[in-house]
């Protein structure tokens, strides 16, 4: 069976979703390996270094898309690579399935098996293919770096004859794989981190790590059973939107992580609450692209209100594209392997196995 993978339009995506490393397993595997010859130039991979591993390079990338059994890529490619697809194939790669339904219900009609990684549950077996928390990772500490290179203070507390400088104050808003990076991250550089979160399980790992959880008093854990965060009640709102308002007055930096799988990011810090921050503060909104946690949060723009600078990306891990890389392509070996029937040399679509039921598009 042939594993290929093509370039992807590295202005939007320095990503790529096989490594040497990887495609040398992908070959022990059984598979053949077929790419195009710059595949991965970019981030100083050469040719050989593919060929050294058993890597057929194609020069043609319609050829790659014609010969592979399975493609493996970090997102939907254009409609005209699409079209190419045919019947019995296999398309693995992080979908956006709610942006691009009605594209992926159509493609699927002709019999082409897609699978969206991030729809994978979150369960035991699964963690070595969960794109989002390997990627998240990352994110949440890329976030904080770029915050603070950014912000105009120094971090930690300095005790000089001069004086004292204060350590800056961080808040971390949602407390999941990103968020929990982020704190341990500006926790490390000498913030003091505070972190808030709507389920109640997080405060635990907050705490660990350093971070003071600030909660809501007297609301149930508001966590869906597959341990995402729940859309939370207007009641809920306003307290936590109470809770926020006094404490952003005394804080520096803030990160904002939360999202709802699915759904239009929750907008938590209002207007009203920039305006309280002090000037020089810094928003950095890792949700921006799915409508923002922050007002004024714009897709690759800083935006400056009462002084206070709101930053967010379109794709922060372009800024670290090696390391989000070499993740992302263990993670999909990972999945590969588990689909792949060895014996009989074919995909095993077994809809039992959860992992493979829950992450195929029909």
């Amino acid at each position: 069976m042939i594993i290929g993978s093509i370039s992807e339009n590295n202005s939007i995506e320095k990503r790529i979703s096989i490594t040497p490393e990887i495609a040398k397993k992908y070959i022990n595997l059984g598979f053949e390996v077929q790419l195009t010859k710059e595949y991965g130039n970019h981030l100083g991979f050469k040719k050989l270094d593919f060929e050294e591993v058993g890597t057929k390079i194609i020069d043609d990338e319609k050829k790659i898309i014609e010969n592979s059994d399975i493609l493996i890529q970090m997102g939907l490619l254009n409609n005209d690579i699409l079209s190419l697809l045919k019947s019995k194939q296999t398309y693995i790669g992080v979908l956006d399935v709610y942006e691009n339904k009605t594209k992926l219900l159509e493609l699927s009609k002709k019999q082409i098996n897609f699978f969206s990684l991030e729809l994978l549950p979150r369960i035991t077996r699964a963690q070595s293919m969960d794109i989002l928390s390997s990627q998240a990772n990352l994110a949440g500490y890329k976030a904080v770096i770029e915050t603070f290179s950014v912000f105009e203070k120094a971090i930690p507390m300095m005790m000089t004859a001069a004086g004292t400088i204060p350590a800056a104050k961080v808040l971390v808003v949602g407390a999941g794989v990103a968020g929990l990076q982020a704190i341990a991250t500006a926790k490390r550089m000498g913030a003091i981190v505070f972190a808030t979160d709507v389920r109640v399980a997080s405060k635990e790992q907050v705490e660990s790590l350093g971070g003071k959880f600030l909660s809501v008093e007297g609301f149930e854990n508001l966590e869906t059973e597959g341990g995402y965060a729940k859309e939370t009640t207007e009641e809920f709102k306003k307290k936590q939107e109470e809770l926020l308002t006094e404490t952003l007055k005394k804080i520096d930096i803030v990160i904002c992580t939360a999202l709802i799988p699915g759904k239009k990011a929750p907008l938590i810090i209002k207007e009203n609450m920039i305006d309280n921050m002090k000037s020089g503060s810094i928003i950095y909104d890792l949700a921006s692209v799915q409508g923002g946690n922050s007002a004024f949060s714009e897709v690759d723009k800083i935006i400056i209100k009462n002084g206070v600078k709101i930053m967010g990306e379109r794709n922060i891990l372009n800024k670290l594209p090696s390391s989000s890389s070499n993740l992302y392509a263990k993670n999909m070996f990972n999945f590969v392997n588990n689909l792949y029937d060895k014996e009989n040399n074919k995909i095993n679509i077994n809809l039992e196995d959860e992992i493979i039921s829950k992450t195929i598009i029909k």
